[in-house]
């Protein structure tokens, strides 16, 4: 097999969280390019619409799926519109993800159970919903879009820290079931990458200097290098990787 069709996604569908911004939007972007239906959920509709113009402008097939992912109700009804859409799933991809920061102290318990519900429990409910079909088959690929936050400590990221950290070890934990039957389930941990969410986070010179000091690489990520990395390990190319958790951030956990 060469190397295009070990990195080709022809043939399959996926599924994406978040896909009307950041991340998710560039990982839908590149999964078209590399062959793959989309079953894109957010909350934007007119980002939606324009991603699958985009996602069609490349010959696949495109759907958008909305609903809030704090609800596991809904969360669910996300997975099996996909299904009712395109009939199987053979890449999940969890991005969708909200970040609520603050000092734990002032911090907001609605807030905390919010982000646990988007980060954390709805990637648990779509796995959930999916990995039957994944298994039946054989064949099958969930990536999780985690944070290099859910490894090392971050000043008033409590909640999303402890969210990404528990994303970490579903993963794990979802391998060790997933595997025997040939799916594989991997999460990206990346730096700051330069969303619209990002930008805001980290505009501020007095905390994004200091977070860019501590990165040896110097400098933050573009949603299109997280895009990459989830091709791979969407892709023929990762068959072998299972389990892992993959650091996407210039260094900065290195030393």
């Amino acid at each position: 097999m060469g190397w295009e069709k070990r990195f080709s996604l022809a043939g399959k569908t996926a599924l994406i969280t978040g896909a009307s911004s950041g991340i998710g939007t560039a990982i839908a972007e590149v999964f078209a390019d590399a062959g793959a239906d989309i079953a894109a959920h957010g909350r934007d509709k007119g980002r939606l619409a324009a991603l699958g113009q985009t996602v069609q402008a490349s010959g696949r097939r495109f759907a958008a799926i909305t609903g809030d992912l704090a609800d596991p109700g809904e969360t669910e009804a996300v997975a099996a519109r996909s299904l009712a859409d395109f009939g199987q799933i053979d890449i999940l991809v969890n991005s969708a993800g909200i970040a609520l920061t603050g000092p734990v102290v002032d911090y907001d318990l609605a807030d905390w159970q919010r982000t646990m519900a988007v980060n954390l429990t709805a990637p648990f409910v779509l796995s959930k919903a999916l990995l039957p079909g994944m298994m039946a088959r054989r064949s099958g690929k969930i990536i999780n879009i985690s944070s290099q936050t859910g490894v090392i400590a971050l000043e008033d990221h409590a909640a999303y820290a402890t969210s990404k950290g528990g994303l970490n070890a579903l993963t794990k934990s979802l391998m060790t079931e997933a595997a025997p039957h040939n799916v594989q389930v991997n999460a990206i941990c990346p730096t700051v990458v330069l969303t619209d969410m990002g930008k805001a986070l980290w505009s501020a010179p007095e905390k994004r200097d200091p977070m860019i000091a501590k990165t040896p690489l110097g400098r933050f990520g573009d949603p299109v290098e997280i895009a990459d990395m989830a091709l791979y390990l969407a892709s023929p190319a990762s068959d072998l990787v299972n389990g892992a958790v993959m650091m996407i951030e210039g260094g900065y956990s290195s030393i």
